[in-house]
């Protein structure tokens, strides 16, 4: 069963949200699964819970930054691999009450999102490396085995996590977004997602809980979910990446990946139709690391200008066999993505050969040149195909460029489209 139409609508047009990934995890620094990737022992990690203590955790100041950079919605790890819960539940004591911290930050989160009608999305790890009914047998995303004192038992465990998802959607007002991860026995049962939207009825779901859910979740630049030729994804598509390329959570010396290489990525799957959502791991003391911080402005800087290329935005790509950019439409006007790096000034838009009223750069709001005439390279065929000029891509060659072309009326070429809606 697929989201219904109220879902739907408000997750079609919030297209860029914040990941936040925040845990134990951040007090060491070193990864989110640090537990085991460095094959720490249970009890060792869980001496973890007396020293979490997020003092500097300001969620409005989260949003604010989220907001300044133009997301649109926030998802938080409420709990990860390693079974720490970041609420109040009632079905472990292995949750942020029971730390030197002792408040809840998905109810801070939650109140500071309803506060300012900001969408709130939980992120819940099937594989749970602390939980003793769950069946770790060394597949990916779990331990080697079960630790002393485990009682594997699947069918109990699914009763743990029925009751704490039903915390999640219950105690913390409207939910939007849900995003489950490592279902590894690959366990279907659509009864779950249909008890996540009979009490969240706005919720959208992702694909990698029990079901095909709501969305695709392609990660870091991981390809599986189109081909290198897709012009538009078949179906609704979260791509998801980090701010840093060795971990999700809070990593000490991070190596960060540019703006550059972050605003290519996102145009790459925003103009296919996709949401991107990205991450950042705040500290042990809660706070966003500045360096994170700031590559978030730098990209909010791009985005705040050529958002409008985006939210309701279709993508529209086969109006052109240029293969080197992207295109959007809405009505009039139509949005050429242009990546790096620059390979000249021109862009050939081929077979489209209507002027357009007015061409602006959104990245500088400035007027850039067009024209439709007969290029060299089309000698053959005599057609005369619409070009834009004199891009500065020597100036901005590190970025990618969107050009909103307007039109006299929408019938400037067949096609565009729209995305599929949910489909039941």
């Amino acid at each position: 069963m697929g989201a219904p139409d109220a879902a739907s609508e408000w997750f079609s047009r919030r297209r860029l949200g914040l990941f936040l990934h925040f845990g134990l995890y951040s007090i060491e620094g070193w990864h989110e699964q640090d537990q085991m990737r460095r094959r720490i022992q249970r009890d060792e990690y869980e001496n973890l819970v007396s020293r979490f203590n997020p003092v500097d955790f300001d969620a409005d100041r989260i949003l604010d930054l989220a907001e300044s950079v133009g997301m649109e919605y926030v998802c938080l790890t409420a709990k990860h691999a390693d079974g720490f819960c970041l609420w109040d539940t009632r079905q472990t004591d292995y949750n942020v009450m029971h730390a030197p911290y002792a408040r809840d930050i998905v109810g801070a989160l939650s109140a500071a999102c309803h506060k300012r009608e900001f969408p709130l999305g939980l992120y819940y790890s099937v594989v749970d490396w602390h939980h003793p009914n769950y069946p770790n047998a060394g597949r990916h995303h779990e331990l080697s085995g079960p630790e002393p004192g485990d009682r594997p038992d699947w069918a109990a465990y699914m009763e743990y996590l029925r009751r704490q998802v039903t915390e999640l959607c219950t105690h913390y007002g409207t939910v939007r977004h849900f995003f489950w991860d490592t279902n590894v026995p690959q366990h279907g049962d659509r009864s779950i997602n249909e008890s996540l939207r009979r009490l969240q009825p706005r919720i959208v779901i992702n694909d990698r809980g029990f079901d095909e859910g709501d969305f695709g979740t392609p990660e870091r630049e991981y390809q599986a979910h189109e081909t290198a030729a897709a012009l538009r994804f078949v179906r609704y598509t979260e791509a998801c990446n980090s701010v840093g390329t060795q971990s999700w959570g809070y990593r000490r010396d991070e190596d960060y990946y540019s703006s550059e290489f972050l605003i290519r990525s996102m145009d790459a799957k925003m103009a296919k139709g996709g949401h991107y959502l990205l991450n950042v791991g705040p500290d042990a003391r809660g706070r966003i690391p500045a360096k994170a911080a700031s590559i978030l402005r730098d990209v909010g800087k791009w985005y705040r200008l050529v958002r409008e290329a985006f939210g309701d935005a279709s993508p529209a790509s086969e109006l052109t066999g240029n293969r080197s950019v992207l295109l959007t439409r809405r009505g009039c006007n139509l949005y050429v993505h242009v990546p790096p790096p620059a390979v000249s000034e021109a862009v050939m838009l081929a077979p489209l050969a209507q002027e357009p009223l007015q061409a602006v750069l959104l990245n500088t709001c400035k007027p850039v040149r067009t024209c439709v005439e007969l290029f060299p390279v089309h000698w053959q065929s005599g057609m005369r195909c619409l070009a834009i000029r004199d891009l500065p891509r020597n100036r901005l060659g590190g970025e990618t460029l969107v050009v909103r072309l307007t039109f006299a009326d929408p019938s400037f070429a067949a096609g565009g489209g729209q995305l599929e809606a949910f489909r039941g």
